[in-house]
């Protein structure tokens, strides 16, 4: 009850005439800008910073504006990954499985709507969960050491076997390359240089924004030119542009699961909303997907990642406020601003900070209601864009690729690499091999081997240390579990063709 109570003091600060607008104006540019692949929701906040000091705005009325950003980035990158697939994000790849796939058959209205929704299901979930589990799951997520963290990155990597199809080895190979992209720069302890073959702009290690717009987007305008030559697809279907009554009551469990799943992930510092939505999807295809349609355009397969994705938003700022340790980039960059605020998240935030803290937390409900509010009546509009002629969208696609990279760090050389990436992406497509395992190989690789080399120097080398505690064990059964389980359900049940994900990549 004394969390109800504090909760209903939190939206009386939210429901102040000024939060209601930096909520507003924060959903807003946080739309806005994760449609925009290469600037992301870490630049826009970097950027309104210095604003958010010159304005001598309160700390709770900065940290609304800020977070509100945050979580509108989640569903903006949605709209560009269903409608082109072009990913801005790890987290919003594997939305594109099923929600382009959805686009190509004319639903393109239906994915953004579920989208919307299930980003609100998910957000709103996890507010309550941070409001009455917060300083529990502070606790909780402090005791997952290195060892726990490398259990649960190879638990991830297992669950991709159920993103490669039909093939197991296809999609270990995909990930494979991912792992490998990821050791390009230099070592983390050494500073030797890895396989970057003399060229100084690899020192920093593939850039994710250049890897994934060049898998993705480069290799989908390839095929777009393909099938136009071909006289395929020369022109988007629309459709309706809403989700039936069915789909929405087809997918209440998928979001209920895939916002669960997604809190308590994000709760983990380090693991986030890229975790969050391969586990959610992995574990919804696996739950659900009897007929084999995950990957060839199901609206379940949006519901889940975007559900998860957002809940982990909500559920990074748990760590983040109560222990003073961040997530993501995000978040460590809203901890910066916090501390130039003159506020310092800890344990006792809570009680130093009360109108902060409870009043971010309904903020953030109320902010979840103007991305609903927001999106649901613009999806027509977003829609619309697929009914330009092919000679204007194809150089469109490609045009926003090239200058969302080039965007990032000016590098004409990011340009070139994009390029090739964008071949490798269209060959990949061919031979039908999964793109998305790459991507969270490239994401998670660094992570892997830090919390790997970490587990090392406690035990001083004993690979033991990996397998001591309860939680590991758990992980480490579960990856095996995912493994195992899904070659041995195909021989009875074996997935039709157009399952095979690789096509929709």
């Amino acid at each position: 009850m004394d969390a109800l109570t504090h909760l209903m003091g939190g939206f009386a600060v939210a429901l102040r005439p000024l939060n209601l607008g930096l909520a507003f104006g924060g959903v807003f540019v946080g739309t806005f800008v994760g449609m925009l692949p290469g600037i992301g929701p870490i630049n826009a906040i970097a950027i309104l910073i210095p604003v958010i000091f010159a304005t001598g705005l309160p700390p709770e009325g900065a940290l609304i504006l800020l977070a509100g950003i945050y979580y509108g980035s989640q569903y903006g990158n949605s709209i560009s990954t269903i409608l082109l697939n072009v990913p801005g994000t790890a987290s919003a790849v594997v939305t594109a499985l099923d929600g382009h796939a959805m686009t190509r058959q004319g639903r393109a209205g239906p994915a953004l709507a579920m989208s919307a929704i299930a980003s609100f299901v998910g957000g709103t979930a996890s507010v309550f969960g941070l409001v009455l589990l917060a300083p529990v799951l502070a606790k909780w997520a402090i005791r997952f050491g290195p060892a726990e963290y490398f259990a649960l990155m190879v638990f991830a990597f297992s669950a991709l076997s159920s993103l490669a199809g039909g093939s197991l080895v296809r999609g270990l190979a995909a990930t494979a390359m991912g792992l490998f992209l990821a050791t390009v720069g230099l070592d983390p302890n050494s500073a030797i240089p890895r396989f970057t073959f003399g060229q100084i702009k690899l020192l920093d290690g593939m850039d994710f924004v250049v890897v994934t717009i060049g898998l993705f987007a480069v290799s989908e305008v390839l095929q777009l030119l393909e099938d136009t030559e071909a006289g395929r697809e020369v022109q988007a279907k629309v459709g309706r542009v809403m989700v039936s009554a069915r789909e929405l009551t087809s997918t209440g469990w998928t979001m209920a699961r895939g916002s669960v799943l997604g809190f308590f992930v994000g709760v983990l510092p380090g693991a986030g909303g890229t975790i969050a939505s391969f586990l959610a999807y992995t574990t919804e295809q696996r739950v659900v997907d009897r007929e084999g349609t995950f990957g060839s355009g199901d609206i379940r397969g949006v519901a889940a990642p975007e559900s998860a994705n957002n809940a982990a938003a909500t559920g990074a700022m748990i760590p983040l406020l109560t222990l003073g340790v961040p997530g993501s980039g995000t978040t460590a960059v809203l901890l910066g601003a916090l501390l130039g605020l003159g506020v310092t998240p800890g344990p006792l935030l809570i009680q130093e900070e009360p109108d902060l803290f409870w009043g971010l937390a309904a903020s953030m409900y109320v902010g979840n209601v103007f991305l609903l509010l927001l999106n649901l009546p613009l999806v027509g509009l977003f829609v619309r864009a697929l009914t330009a002629p092919r000679w204007l969208l194809i150089p469109g696609v490609a045009a926003l690729s090239f200058v969302a990279v080039y965007a990032v760090n000016q590098s004409p050389f990011d340009l070139v690499l994009m390029t090739g990436f964008g071949v490798v992406g269209y060959a990949m497509r061919k031979l039908r091999f999964p793109l998305a395992p790459v991507i969270l190989g490239l994401v998670l690789g660094p992570l892997m081997e830090k919390n790997l080399r970490r587990s090392m120097a406690l035990s001083g080398g004993e690979w033991g240390i990996l397998f001591d505690s309860p939680v590991a064990l758990t992980l480490w059964g579960m990856a095996a579990a995912s493994l195992v389980i899904p070659p041995l359900l195909a021989r009875r049940t074996p997935l039709p063709p157009e399952a095979d994900l690789s096509e929709v990549d």
